[in-house]
C-alpha cells in the first residue's frame, strides 16, 4: 500500500545582512530544493536583489597591500576591479602576499591581470613614486 500524504520537500531558511543601504536590513532566504521561494526582511529592491544574489552566488571585492622595491613607501594598496566568488578571496590574498612590484606605479596601473582566472584584475589604488 503506497502513502496518499504528498512526499515533503525540504525547506531551509538561511539568513544574512543586508549591506546594500544603510538601513542594514536582516534578511531571511526561504529554500526549498535548491530554489529560492522567497525573501523576507527588505526594506527597498536592493536588499532583495542582495539577498538572491549572495544567496546563489556570494562574491567579494578585494583591497589588499603589495611590497614595493625602490618606492617611497614599501607598500601599494591595490584591490580587484570587480567582485571575485567568495570562496577565491583567500587565494587572492595568499597570491598577493608573494606579489613584489617595482616602483613608479600609478594609480589604476593593473598590477595583475585576471587574478588565479577569476575574471578580475588587481589594480594600483594610488601613486606609487620612486624613492
Amino acid at each position: 500500500m503506497t502513502d496518499p500524504r504528498p512526499s515533503e520537500a525540504h525547506r531551509e531558511i538561511t539568513h544574512y545582512l543586508c549591506i546594500g543601504c544603510p538601513l542594514g536590513c536582516r534578511l531571511e532566504v526561504e529554500e526549498e530544493d535548491g530554489a529560492i521561494v522567497e525573501v523576507r526582511g527588505f526594506s527597498c529592491k536592493l536588499g532583495k536583489e542582495y539577498a538572491e544574489r549572495e544567496h546563489v552566488d556570494p562574491r567579494r571585492l578585494v583591497s589588499s597591500t603589495v611590497r614595493v622595491t625602490n618606492g617611497l613607501w614599501v607598500r601599494l594598496p591595490v584591490k580587484t576591479n570587480r567582485t571575485i566568488p567568495k570562496d577565491q578571496v583567500r587565494a587572492v590574498c595568499r597570491a598577493l602576499r608573494q606579489l613584489n612590484v617595482t616602483a613608479p606605479v600609478s594609480v589604476g596601473a593593473v598590477i595583475v591581470a585576471n587574478v588565479l582566472d577569476t575574471g578580475a584584475d588587481i589594480v594600483a589604488t594610488r601613486d606609487m613614486p620612486a624613492a
